[in-house]
């Protein structure tokens, strides 16, 4: 009988963890929040139904984008947007300062207040495990500012280069479509 018993908490512990994965594809990661000890998991932290996924780094070209990557989180958060930034040295060492620097640039420059997360490797042999998902999903990216959008099953949606600004009228389209189709489903 006590074998039956394990074996029967076995099988319910993996159909409830199976389940969980399931239910959030790519999102499941505890992630560190930037110059913190504190984590988040994308899927059971936040209630969004689409995320904008972006490795960011401050010495970029790229990098007035976070300007319109705050004006968007803003402007769509109440919709179900949330835009989450992972900060990368990956690219031609562009985001060589230290966690807290990262976060004082970022909010004394762009008063950010979107989610920012720990320093994070998104490509070579020390990619973090999200950004292994994003690579399988939807190929790695090719550059700072990067952006993917992941819906609420952690299924990537759609990506975009770094050459794509957040107020691109192309991108705002997809974003309208696909929020639109998302709250037409609920």
């Amino acid at each position: 009988m006590k074998f039956i018993t394990a074996i029967s908490v076995i099988i319910l512990t993996t159909i409830s963890v199976h389940t969980r994965a399931d239910e959030c594809g790519l999102l499941d990661h505890d992630l560190r929040l930037i110059a913190s000890s504190e984590t988040r998991n994308l899927c059971h932290d936040y209630d969004a139904k689409l995320f904008l996924i972006v490795n960011t780094a401050s010495e970029c070209a790229f990098t007035p984008q976070y300007e319109e990557l705050e004006q968007l989180h803003r402007n769509y958060a109440d919709r179900g947007l949330l835009v989450v930034a992972f900060p990368s040295n990956d690219f031609l060492n562009q985001e060589p300062g230290d966690e807290s620097d990262i976060q004082d640039f970022c909010e004394t420059n762009y008063n950010v207040t979107f989610p920012l997360f720990a320093k994070t490797h998104v490509i070579g042999e020390s990619t973090s495990p999200l950004y292994q998902q994003l690579a399988e999903a939807a190929g790695p990216p090719r550059w700072n500012f990067y952006k993917y959008l992941v819906n609420r099953q952690g299924e990537v949606v759609k990506r975009y280069s770094s050459i794509t600004r957040p107020n691109n009228p192309r991108f705002l389209n997809d974003l309208n479509r696909i929020l639109r189709e998302t709250e037409s489903s609920n």
